[in-house]
C-alpha cells in the first residue's frame, strides 16, 4: 500500500473545495428573487394624462392666458376660464357684475373693466355725437380682443400642459401628448362655444352687487325689444351706460321708466316678515311701481294680534292688491278692507287698477299650522274653477281680465285660456311656464324669505320678488325681472332680465291668444328648458 504523503493530501482536500464545473449548484451563489411588478391599467393612465392636461392647461391660462385691450373708453382685461356652464361675465369694478348665458362650453369668457380711460371718456362727454360710432368702434375692438386672447389662450394651455406633463413623467414624448391633447381640448371647447353662441343672451344679463339696483345698465324693456337685436350693438350700449356710471362717480343713475309700459311688483309669502315692507317701498321708488300686487301668505298665523303688521302698506307708494292665502284668515282679509289703498281680490271680482284689469280668488283654505286637511285638492280645484268662470263671464261682458291672482299654482292653473297672465305663490319659489292653451302661470317666491321658518334649514330662504313690464296698450307681458336678495343673515343681491318667446329678437310679433283649445305653445320655461309642475306643500 503506497503511502501519500502528508503534503499532497492536504493539497487534494483544498482542490476538492473549488467546483469543476462553474455551474455546479454546491457552490453557487444564492440569485435575488425575481417579482412581477403589476403595470397600471390603460384606462388609469388615460385618467392621469388627462388631470396632467387638465392641471396644466389651468396653470398656464392663470399665467399667461389673458390680454388687456380698450374697448371704446373703458381698458378691459379678456381672460378664459375653465367652468361648468360656460358664459360670459363681465365685472364693472367696484359696481358689481353681469353674468350672460352666452354659450355652453367647458370655458367661460371673463371681461374685466380696469379703468375708464380719461381722455376717451371726456371726448364722448365733450362730443355726444361721437356716441353714435361708438358700436362700430366697440365691435372693433371687441373683435380684435377675442382674436387676440384666442391666439394667447391657444399657447398658454399647450405650454402648460406640455411643461407639466415633462414634469411628471419626465419623458418628451408624454409631455408632447399632453400638449396635443391640451390643444384639442381648447379647439373642441371652441367649437363648443361657437356652436351654441347665443347673441340674445344680452337682452337677459343677471345682475349682482351695486348693478343689481341699476338694471338701466343695458336699457328699459321696451327698448331693448325694439332696437337692438345683435351681440355687438347691446355691447356698444352697454359700453355707453359704463361710461356714464363712471363720469357720475359713485351716484348710480335712477332707472329710466319706459312710457309704454306698467310696472307691476309681484310678491308673495311675506310670513310676518317686517324687513319686506322696506324692501317693498324701496323697490317701488328705484323701479318706479306702478302697481303692487300680493299673491298672498302675508300673515303667519292669520290672528287679530297680527294686524299691526300691516298699517305700513299704506305708505308703501303704489296701490296694493291682495288676495288671501292660506296662513291669511277672513279677519286677515276684513282688516285688509279698511286699509287706504288696498284692493282685496275675492270670489273673482275684477277690478280695474293703475290701467290694469285684475280678478281672483282667496285660498279655501286656513292651515296656519301647515297642516294638511282631507279634500284639499278638491278645493283647490273647485276655487280655480271658480275663478275661471268669473274670468269667462267678464270676457263675454267685453270687460276681459289682463291679470289674474289665486295663491296657490293648482288653482291657478284652472284659469288656463282664460286670461293672458296668472299669478301664484305658496311654493316658496319663483318658477314661469306658458301653458297649453296659451296663458302664462308666473309663481312668485317667498318675499318674506320664508318669515321666521327661514332659520329652519341649513341656508336661509333668500327674498324673492319680481317687477313685471307690461305693454300699457296690449296690456301684455314684455319683460320680467327677477330679484333676489340673500336671505337672514346675507347681503348678496342678484338682478336677472328675462324676455316672452314672442318678444326675441326674430321671433314672431303676437303672442299666443289665450283660448280654450289646446294650442302648440307647450309647456316650457322662457329660457328654452322645460318647467316643471310643482307639487303642492302645505306652507
Amino acid at each position: 500500500m503506497v503511502r501519500v504523503p502528508v503534503a499532497v493530501r492536504k493539497a487534494l482536500a483544498a482542490v476538492r473545495r473549488f467546483p469543476r464545473n462553474p455551474g455546479d449548484s454546491r457552490t453557487r451563489r444564492p440569485r435575488p428573487t425575481l417579482e412581477l411588478v403589476a403595470q397600471p391599467h390603460p384606462w388609469t393612465r388615460a385618467i392621469g394624462l388627462i388631470a396632467v392636461v387638465l392641471v396644466g392647461a389651468w396653470l398656464g391660462l392663470l399665467i399667461v392666458g389673458n390680454v388687456r385691450t380698450p374697448v371704446g373708453p373703458m381698458n378691459t382685461t379678456m381672460t378664459l376660464r375653465p367652468s361648468l356652464t360656460g358664459g360670459t361675465k363681465i365685472n364693472v369694478s367696484p359696481l358689481g357684475a353681469l353674468t350672460l348665458d352666452s354659450h355652453h362650453a367647458p370655458v367661460r369668457l371673463d371681461v374685466n373693466v380696469d379703468q375708464l380711460d380719461p381722455d376717451r371718456s371726456q371726448a364722448l362727454v365733450d362730443h355726444p355725437e361721437r356716441i353714435s360710432g361708438l358700436q362700430d368702434e366697440v365691435t372693433h375692438d371687441v373683435r380684435h380682443g377675442t382674436l387676440d386672447l384666442a391666439l394667447r389662450s391657444g399657447v398658454a394651455v399647450v405650454s402648460g400642459a406640455t411643461a407639466l406633463g415633462l414634469a411628471v413623467y419626465r419623458r418628451p414624448r408624454r409631455a408632447l401628448a399632453a400638449g396635443g391633447l391640451a390643444l384639442t381640448l381648447l379647439a373642441a371647447s371652441g367649437a363648443s362655444a361657437y356652436a351654441t353662441w347665443n347673441p340674445e343672451s344680452v337682452l337677459e344679463p343677471k345682475f349682482s352687487g351695486l348693478l343689481s339696483s341699476a338694471p338701466s345698465l343695458v336699457g328699459n324693456a321696451r327698448s331693448i325689444v325694439t332696437e337692438f337685436n345683435v351681440y355687438q350693438q347691446e355691447l356698444a350700449r352697454l359700453v355707453t351706460n359704463v361710461t356714464k356710471l363712471y363720469d357720475v362717480t359713485s351716484t348710480l343713475p335712477a332707472y329710466q321708466p319706459d312710457p309704454s309700459t306698467i310696472r307691476v311688483l309681484h310678491v308673495s309669502d311675506i310670513h310676518l316678515n317686517p324687513a319686506s315692507w322696506k324692501i317693498i317701498g324701496s323697490l317701488v321708488q328705484q323701479y318706479k311701481v306702478n302697481v303692487i300686487v300680493d299673491s298672498g301668505d302675508t300673515m303667519d298665523h292669520g290672528t287679530a294680534a297680527e294686524n299691526g303688521f300691516l298699517d305700513p302698506i299704506a305708505d308703501l307708494g303704489a296701490p296694493y292688491v291682495w288676495v288671501r292665502g292660506n296662513h291669511d284668515s277672513l279677519v286677515t282679509q276684513r282688516y285688509l278692507e279698511d286699509i287706504k289703498n288696498v284692493h282685496v281680490l275675492d270670489d273673482g271680482r275684477a277690478r280695474t287698477i293703475a290701467g290694469l284689469r285684475f280678478a281672483g280668488i282667496g285660498d279655501p283654505q286656513f292651515t296656519p299650522d301647515r297642516s294638511t286637511t282631507p279634500g284639499a285638492s278638491a278645493s283647490q280645484e273647485w276655487a280655480g274653477a271658480r275663478l275661471a268662470a268669473a274670468l269667462r263671464a267678464q270676457r263675454t261682458a267685453g270687460t276681459p281680465v289682463d291679470i289674474a291672482v289665486a295663491h296657490e299654482p293648482s288653482a291657478a292653473r284652472r284659469t288656463d285660456g282664460e286670461v293672458p297672465l296668472v299669478l301664484a305663490g305658496h311654493l316658496h319659489h319663483e318658477e314661469m311656464e306658458v301653458m297649453k292653451n296659451g296663458t302664462r302661470l308666473r309663481i312668485e317666491g317667498s318675499t318674506g324669505g320664508s318669515g321666521l321658518r327661514a332659520v329652519e334649514g341649513k341656508y336661509p330662504d333668500p327674498i324673492q320678488a319680481s317687477i313685471l313690464y307690461v305693454d300699457r296698450a296690449t296690456h301684455r307681458l314684455q319683460a320680467w325681472d327677477e330679484i333676489e336678495l340673500g336671505g337672514l343673515g346675507l347681503t348678496t343681491a342678484e338682478v336677472s332680465r328675462h324676455l316672452p318667446e314672442e318678444n326675441l329678437p326674430g321671433a314672431r310679433t303676437t303672442p299666443p291668444t289665450p283660448s280654450g283649445t289646446p294650442s302648440t305653445t307647450g309647456s316650457t320655461s322662457p329660457s328654452g328648458t322645460p318647467s316643471r309642475t310643482p307639487g303642492q306643500v302645505a306652507r
